[in-house]
């Protein structure tokens, strides 16, 4: 290896690939109504966490307001995206 080379630790590598894949994820809650508090934030993280966990992805940033949450997802290629985002909507409700 060169050394001016130094990895990047957000880059993931494969076999016969390096990528790094983003998704910002926004989940609403019908009709914008205002029912998330902290605890159930905090136990919608822990659910988000443990579907990313299945899909062998990463859950990067996890926030909400009152009316809706946002993910950051870092996934392989070989997830597919819809897959992912209908397991996590279907989990998380």
């Amino acid at each position: 290896m060169s050394p001016r080379w130094e990895p990047n630790p957000d880059i993931r590598t494969g076999r016969h690939v390096a990528y790094n894949l983003h998704a910002h994820l926004v989940f609403v809650t019908k009709y914008r109504k205002e029912i998330f508090d902290d605890d159930m934030l905090k136990r919608c993280e822990e659910i988000m966490r443990e579907v990313c966990g299945s899909f062998e992805t990463e859950l990067k940033e996890f926030n909400g307001e009152r009316d809706h949450v946002h993910l950051l997802v870092h996934y392989p290629p070989k997830v597919a995206l819809s897959k992912l985002i209908n397991s996590l909507k279907g989990v998380s409700s």
